[in-house]
């Protein structure tokens, strides 16, 4: 049981993240507090917290996003700690700070380990120092497009070009030539000034044929750090994940054991407290595994981690933000037990991938052995466009990867939902895939799919 420091937690998030945070909280007994906005009024989270408070209109800004606002319902309803969930605030050190000086608790690492990673410059600086093997790139911000030429005769095309405090794709671009360059470049700086208000900018190396692995680390209440394994997110479109698995199939156990050694390094140089993923780029062509960025919340795809270790992993959150120890030996962590996958379930079409909202007349999920579905929506809610378009995740337990497809091809037949547009079909596709089924994709898979 937690200690009575965390007898309540407002959540201030939405959709299936909310729910997925107030299930457990509810479950070890805590007090839950859901946040909402006028368009979210009638969601499921709403309704399941203990009090539910909204805290304004539609767009995020003047709701999820506004940090008095969230505050004020802390206050009100005498709030114990803040869990961010993902997106939103939930990498904003300035809001965690925020937090801790209103005298509540933050669960998730401290603002000054977020301030460290929010910058890819700064925080593969940082790696490299700790020992941490990092992708041949630039060590500060690139000015202009020259020395953005410069940059990349010396690490060599194709390279990548970044928003330096970007996240979610946005503002990434691969490059082949000078010319490719040049207009990722300036597209780059344009979109990085406009969604993070920064126009700085890296450049790395890019690898085609790369598998995208992460780490799923856990920075426990003593300063102890441990690794939870890897997930394999190597199905993106857009530079954006849409289904993920663990183990990864690319990775043997000796790589493995780097990499999750590596991870460990990172969350060590850093003081890292809570749950965070350590993401790394994996060439399959040489076997090397280079940091790529470290998120310093909860995934959006933690799923597929505890459904291979048997954690839960918002409960271990909570623990560590109590100050208590874990549930499990962290001495001999637990590791991966048979095989997990899982699928977004996004309100977009299934070929151009471009969002579909509207009125859920149907929603049946599935079920089964090994069958789990973390939704944000039932039947009668309506899928509006001022959020993401994550509908539900979709995720699967068997006893090997073979047993998981079977099962992800089962539940992908048997989840029916009418009303906005979905890629539930394009997840029919993907499973039958012959590079997916093999296990010997890359984040060019959907891009091949769709050519």
């Amino acid at each position: 049981m937690l200690c009575l420091v965390l007898e309540s937690l407002l959540v201030a998030n939405r959709g299936e993240i909310a729910r997925r945070i107030i299930a457990t909280a509810n479950q070890l007994g805590v007090r839950t507090i859901a946040v909402y906005s006028e368009a979210d009024a009638d969601l499921p989270f709403v309704r399941e917290a203990t009090e539910a408070v909204l805290i304004g209109p539609a767009a995020p800004a003047e709701s999820y996003l506004k940090v008095d606002a969230v505050l004020a319902a802390a206050k009100a309803t005498g709030a114990a700690a803040i869990h961010p969930g993902y997106g939103f605030l939930s990498e904003n050190a300035d809001f965690a700070q925020s937090v801790t000086e209103a005298g509540l608790i933050w669960v998730g690492p401290s603002p000054e380990a977020m301030r460290s990673m929010g910058d890819k410059i700064a925080a593969r600086n940082r790696m490299q120092a700790a020992g941490v093997p990092v992708a041949p790139g630039t060590p500060d911000p690139v000015p202009d497009v020259a020395a953005a030429l410069v940059a990349a005769s010396e690490i060599g095309y194709p390279v990548m070009v970044k928003a330096a405090a970007g996240g979610g794709g946005i503002g990434m671009a691969a490059a082949y030539n000078d010319e490719e360059l040049t207009s990722a470049f300036e597209t780059a700086r344009t979109r990085a000034e406009r969604f993070f208000s920064s126009p700085s900018i890296l450049l790395e190396k890019y690898v085609p044929s790369a598998r995208h692995i992460e780490v799923q680390i856990l920075g426990l209440a003593d300063g102890t750090v441990v690794a939870l394994g890897e997930r394999d997110c190597s199905v993106q479109r857009r530079h954006q994940k849409v289904a993920e698995e663990s183990p990864s199939p690319a990775v043997t156990p000796e790589i493995r054991a780097a990499i999750l050694e590596a991870a460990v390094k990172a969350g060590q140089a850093v003081d890292y407290r809570n749950a965070g993923t350590v993401e790394m780029l994996f060439d399959t062509s040489t076997g090397d595994a280079w940091f790529l960025e470290m998120n310093t919340r909860l995934q959006v795809e933690h799923p597929v981690t505890e459904a291979v270790t048997g954690l839960d992993l918002v409960a271990e959150q909570l623990r560590i933000a109590a100050g208590e120890a874990p549930s499990f030996d962290p001495a001999n962590p637990p590791s991966a037990n048979g095989h997990a996958i899982e699928l977004r379930v996004y309100a977009e079409d299934p070929k151009r991938f471009l969002p579909g909202p509207g009125a859920i007349t149907e929603w049946v999920e599935p079920t089964g052995d090994g069958v789990r579905v973390d939704s944000g929506y039932e039947s009668g809610n309506k899928v509006t466009p001022f959020y993401d378009p994550l509908l539900a995740k979709l995720i699967v337990h068997g006893d090997d990867r073979a047993d998981a497809i079977s099962k992800a091809r089962s539940a992908v037949e048997g989840f029916t939902i009418v009303g906005p547009k979905n890629n539930l079909p394009f997840f029919a596709e993907l499973l039958s895939n012959d590079e997916f089924v093999q296990g010997e994709y890359d984040t060019g898979l959907i891009s091949r799919m769709r050519s």
